[in-house]
């Protein structure tokens, strides 16, 4: 029963070992994959790097390999564990100066003499005898003290304490009950890398940590390693995040579950399973692979069904899950332009099939003229015969305002058309929004009653698609005028959830400083160059350079904000005469184009001989270089 209990306390600390190697890799890929800029992002990232290293070499170890190589692991697992007080120390460091209290250059000395001694401890365990010395019995090998032990035993008691010291400096800087409730789980959860990584074994008589008392204790500890580790992520992941809270948990949850926590799961099958002499009538080894992928399908089911349940429960209160839950009904229920174009042309399609013509057309009255936006078929009208006729259709088809509720088809050239009707207001009011049209198939209207049924109806989805367009735009023009105002990000509230220090950042409400924010303010202030959201709630109305423009402007803030980007947009224009088709004109040109006189992509495009998505991006490149030159014409307003 002993040796039974024995094996399975083995294989649980294997099983347990590895679980920490993959719950710290994940934690570090996760820092390195979201905010290595954030210098706590950057440090804590050290401190997983040490744990995961000193961990890896207990899975090798494992593995049981030869005795030299047992021995190697054993020296090489020394570089986690000689470098995590120095890490420790960085790390809070940077949530001292997260908090307003910078180095004035003693802590960055101290911290590069931490390293530097770390590393010596390295050296000292990989190659000599002075700090831990060898011992081997059997197919195991023991590490025991040296004569440089108490010297490490004093570097990291001290760094240790040290760090937490500091760590409790900042968290009474804090200002907010959020902010110093995190800091207070840093203060507990840093405690995990220490006591995690301290070779405790090294102070135990050689083999006695494959005891059975001594596996038990390793067992229990690997477990809290574990949720500390995920302890420690939490408060972490907040720091250099410029999403709100709810974003940062939610993310945090997702990964948990579908990155360590398939990882562990499928870790454990496969240890329990191919030491398994047989299951179901299989050897272990045989039925491993099934069994790993059973439980991780039935894993990511279970997140499936339980992940909404939980960010109920635990990231979202009452109030803020009926917005988001508004929110994400916006979002479902919209459909982009390319979909509802999509639905147009079936609608198109099946209006061909059924009344069988062979040419169907669908137009919108979008910028005071008629526009084919959907068309099946070869006989089409062409753009100028359109554009000819805008007023003859318009009152040709405006006509029949009274007979909005039911079919009316009308003949135009060699088309039967029927106008489309929004009904966004009520039902008894109706704007005329556009229409549809099919080839005549006859010289009169012939439909049977049947096909005048299926084309009523083929007309009313139309006419939906058609007015679900024109609401949409709307919607988009209107967010993407709002959005880049809203500025309040994670990064904002974390100025002012700490005390000032020594080296305050920005002034509140500064937002020049923060680059990809002013060039996503001045992309809707050019989409709305002639009115719009964009243009008269921007930010950019704060610059210095908008204020000085408005004495010539009437006193007119929107206004003043439009000259100053035309005077940005004309220091794009090179010297000479313009063409079209030259390169060193294609920046002005698109500025020009797309956004002063307002012509679509696909005009532009024609006319530069560019592709769309190569208009695309030459109009990203555009728009930095107009918030490039804000950015200079702001720096000299505030010198002048």
């Amino acid at each position: 029963m002993a040796e039974l209990l024995n094996t399975f306390l083995l294989l649980s600390n294997e099983t347990l070992t590895a679980a920490i190697v993959v719950v710290a890799m994940s934690l570090l890929l996760y820092n390195l994959s979201r905010n290595l800029r954030d210098r706590v992002a950057r440090s804590s990232s050290v401190v997983l790097a040490c744990v995961t290293i000193a961990y890896v070499t207990d899975v090798f170890v494992a593995l049981e390999p030869s005795l030299p190589v047992y021995e190697s692991f054993l020296r090489i697992q020394w570089l986690g564990i000689a470098l995590v007080p120095a890490a420790m120390f960085h790390l809070s460091d940077s949530l001292l100066a997260t908090t307003g209290l910078p180095s004035r250059g003693r802590r960055r000395r101290v911290i590069r003499i931490l390293y530097a001694t770390g590393v010596i401890f390295f050296i000292a365990a990989a190659l000599t005898d002075v700090l831990i010395a060898p011992v081997n019995y059997g197919r195991f090998v023991s590490l025991r003290p040296e004569l440089l032990f108490p010297v490490y035993f004093v570097y990291f008691a001290m760094s240790t304490g040290i760090a937490l010291i500091n760590v409790q400096r900042a968290r009474q800087r804090c200002l907010t009950r959020d902010t110093r409730r995190r800091m207070g789980y840093l203060q507990i959860a840093m405690l995990t890398p220490a006591f995690g990584t301290f070779p405790f074994s090294v102070l135990l008589g050689p083999g006695t940590e494959f005891s059975l008392t001594a596996l038990l204790l390793v067992n229990v500890s690997n477990v809290v390693v574990i949720l500390m580790l995920l302890f420690l992520a939490y408060p972490l992941s907040f720091f250099g995040s410029s999403v709100p809270d709810r974003v940062v948990k939610t993310e945090l949850l997702r990964f948990v579950l579908r990155g360590p926590g398939t990882a562990l799961l499928a870790l454990s099958v496969i240890i329990f399973t191919t030491t398994a002499t047989r299951v179901l009538g299989l050897t272990g080894q045989t039925f491993m692979p099934f069994a790993v992928v059973a439980v991780v399908l039935f894993w990511q089911w279970a997140i499936a069904l339980t992940l909404p349940w939980l960010e109920k429960r635990l990231i979202y209160p009452d109030e803020d899950d009926d917005q988001l839950n508004k929110l994400q009904n916006l979002s479902d229920q919209l459909l982009t332009r390319n979909d509802l174009l999509q639905m147009l042309e079936a609608i198109l399609a099946t209006t061909c099939d059924y009344l069988r013509v062979n040419t169907a057309l669908a137009a919108s009255f979008s910028d005071l003229r008629p526009e084919l936006i959907a068309t099946i078929g070869p006989a089409l009208p062409n753009a100028s015969l359109l554009e000819d006729e805008n007023e003859l259709l318009r009152k040709q088809l405006g006509s029949a305002d009274d007979a909005a509720d039911r079919l009316l088809i009308l003949e135009w050239h060699n088309y039967w058309i029927v106008p489309l009707y929004s009904k966004r207001n009520n039902s008894a009011t109706h704007g005329l929004i556009g229409f549809i049209g099919i080839q005549a198939r006859a010289p009169e209207i012939d439909l049977s009653r049947d096909e005048y049924d299926m084309f009523s109806g083929l007309v009313q989805r139309a006419a939906q698609a058609l007015d679900d367009l024109a609401l949409q735009a709307e919607i988009y023009a209107a967010l993407e005028g709002l959005l880049p105002q809203i500025h309040l990000t994670r990064t904002r509230a974390a100025e002012v959830e700490y005390r000032v220090g020594r080296a305050p950042g920005l002034p509140i409400g500064s937002f020049v400083a923060d680059r990809p924010q002013f060039v996503d303010q001045v992309r809707a202030a050019l989409r709305h160059y002639w009115g719009g959201p964009g243009l008269t709630h921007s930010s950019l109305l704060e610059l210095s350079v908008v204020h000085s423009a408005l004495p010539d402007n009437d006193e007119n803030p929107a206004r003043a904000l439009r000259a100053v980007l035309t005077q940005a947009i004309e220091q794009q224009r090179p010297e000479g005469e313009r063409k079209m088709l030259s390169p060193e004109w294609t920046i002005y040109n698109i500025l020009d184009l797309r956004f002063i006189e307002k012509h679509k992509v696909r005009d532009v495009a024609a006319r530069l001989a560019l592709s769309e998505p190569d208009l695309y991006r030459k109009q990203r490149v555009a728009i930095e270089a107009v918030a490039d030159t804000l950015l200079d014409m702001e720096s000299g307003a505030m010198t002048a």
